[in-house]
């Protein structure tokens, strides 16, 4: 009697502690969304996480209207990515990666983008309740949730018997202990299976590891879709609805998964580690696991359908939480779809800098970009560039104003030559501007950027053959930003291209950049200037002074002697 009723007070106890522990999770959890709303995401993610998070993308149709991989990576996208990433679960963020990859050419799915976003900012009490549910879900570690709802058919199928063996042979042991005379036996042989239990419980754990995450993941996001319906309201209605509707789906996989799922909510709690070890001993969460295997075998489409549901709305609040962040330096841009290209930017800026210098460009064909290194030329086609894609992805732009065509973006920037394959960076470079030639389309327009056409070939020929493919994009419906130092190319090209230039003065032996944009090329030589500063000796830089004054004069080189 006396162990009965320690055992109903130690239970007791237990439920009071995991309700107390509920709502200590829950306003951490409320102080936390509050906390980081508008704020830059701490997000600071491993290789193979962002490995895991390409996956949903990677299997999405490709399209050459994509941002590729080169131009992703020429711009920086992954750290605008990051600084967007206010997504709570992991749907989200494998949905949002994607998203900033797959460019939209019409206005009706940018303007619902809009709306959802506008309805995040200003309902702040929805918002968070929308956030809490997805939080609930929590995101995986190193794990695509997409990928691996995708390729279950590839598990192997497991006989439960021994399962149940353990199972019940633990119990049936632990009976030993209450029969006069088998008390030590009964230990030694609880003790057995114990030993046994645990260490096939982890073998059998390790080779579904990864998809018992997934499954435990699914039963979390099913149950915070029930949650959404106390938390729904009139914008997001429509979605919440049909989350509604497939979860109705999984009944079956549901059933008795309470020992799968419970625990596994993050919160740390004494019931969280009391559940673990009924697991390890009973092997509960493995039986159902063999049980539920089928059921996300043959609706394999409506967990697809959720996560592209899910996905979008989270990223849809981490794209809200993006513009809250940015305090109003923001614009919703203009979009067209013109025969002309036409490009109109007013205060520009680039999102991963801080106190940005802000500039402004209206133009309606290709442009060159003259100055010395460091002046701003490389940022600012990033900053246009990364600006084309927000605006065409999150229909948001980090400037004034924004009018432009619906644009194909590609670049060629950060190139290296390939130790791999034994090219040089001259053939890595011209491969590079091949790819976006062949992708150049007369009915629809494309935003290109060329960061110092290749610089990997001698100075006559890089010039000429740059001309020439520079010359190219402008018959192509083509509209390129390209960087130089060769002067040449804005005498050669100004018929095709607007000149611009960044610029920088020498004060008190410092070079000062001011960052902006001028018309017209660069007419500034400040190179051996900055020879003597940094302590050259003066009769090189004499030397290398009247070498220029030869050349401007007599349009050759002096043969040195």
């Amino acid at each position: 009697m006396v162990i009965v009723i320690i055992t109903v007070i130690l239970l007791i106890v237990l439920l009071i502690k995991s309700v107390l522990d509920e709502k200590e999770y829950e306003k951490k959890l409320e102080k936390r969304l509050l906390s980081q709303w508008g704020q830059k995401p701490n997000c600071d993610y491993s290789y193979e996480k962002f490995n895991s998070l390409k996956k949903y993308y990677e299997r999405q149709k490709k399209s050459i209207t994509n941002v590729d991989s080169i131009t992703w990576n020429d711009i920086d996208m992954d750290e605008v990515f990051l600084l967007i990433n206010n997504t709570q679960c992991s749907i989200g963020e494998e949905y949002l990666y994607a998203l900033l990859h797959q460019l939209k050419f019409e206005d009706s799915e940018l303007k619902e983008r809009n709306r959802l976003m506008e309805c995040f900012i200003a309902e702040e009490k929805n918002r968070l309740n929308l956030q809490k549910c997805f939080a609930k879900m929590g995101k995986l570690n190193q794990i695509s949730f997409y990928e691996y709802v995708n390729i279950v058919d590839e598990i192997v199928p497991h006989k439960p018997w021994i399962h149940y063996f353990c199972c019940f042979g633990l119990l049936g042991t632990a009976g030993l202990l209450f029969i006069p005379g088998a008390l030590k036996i009964g230990f030694l042989v609880m003790l057995g299976f114990v030993v046994f239990n645990i260490l096939y419980y982890y073998k059998r754990k390790g080779q579904i590891e990864r998809y018992l995450s997934v499954f435990s993941y699914i039963l979390r996001m099913l149950s915070n879709v029930d949650d959404l319906d106390a938390v729904s309201f009139d914008g997001i209605s429509d979605y919440t609805n049909r989350l509604n509707e497939i979860a109705k789906q999984f009944k079956k996989f549901r059933r008795h998964s309470y020992f799968l799922i419970a625990g596994r909510n993050m919160s740390g709690s004494l019931q969280d580690i009391i559940l673990d070890y009924i697991r390890m001993l009973f092997h509960i969460d493995l039986i159902k696991f063999d049980t539920m295997l089928s059921e996300v075998q043959k609706k394999k489409n409506y967990l697809n359908e959720m996560f592209e549901i899910i996905g979008f709305l989270d990223s849809m609040l981490a794209a809200a939480s993006f513009r809250a962040s940015l305090n109003g330096n923001y614009c919703i841009p203009q979009l067209k779809n013109e025969k002309t290209n036409h490009l109109e930017v007013e205060e520009v800026y680039h999102p991963l800098i801080h106190n940005p210098v802000k500039n402004t460009i209206k133009e309606n064909q290709c442009v060159l970009l003259t100055g010395s290194n460091a002046s701003g030329k490389s940022t600012f086609i990033k900053t246009i560039a990364i600006n084309a894609i927000l605006s065409q992805t999150i229909f948001t732009s980090l400037s004034k104003s924004y009018h432009a065509n619906y644009f194909m973006v590609y670049s060629s920037m950060a190139l290296q030559d390939s130790l791999q394959t034994k090219e040089s960076y001259y053939i890595v470079e011209i491969t590079s501007l091949k790819r976006i030639l062949d992708l150049t389309n007369r009915d629809i327009p494309m935003l290109c950027f060329v960061d110092e056409v290749l610089r990997g070939t001698n100075t006559i020929e890089r010039i000429a053959a740059s001309s020439q493919i520079l010359k190219t994009f402008t018959n192509r419906n083509t509209m390129c930003f390209a960087a130089t130092h060769d002067i040449e190319l804005t005498y050669i090209l100004e018929k095709f291209y607007s000149n611009y230039h960044f610029q920088e003065e020498i004060k008190n032996n410092e070079v000062v950049f001011d960052y902006k944009l001028y018309r017209n090329r660069a007419t500034s030589r400040n190179a051996i200037r900055l020879l003597g500063m940094l302590g050259y000796d003066d009769s090189i830089i004499a030397d290398a002074d009247a070498e220029v004054s030869y050349f401007i004069k007599n349009n050759n080189w002096n043969v040195l002697s």
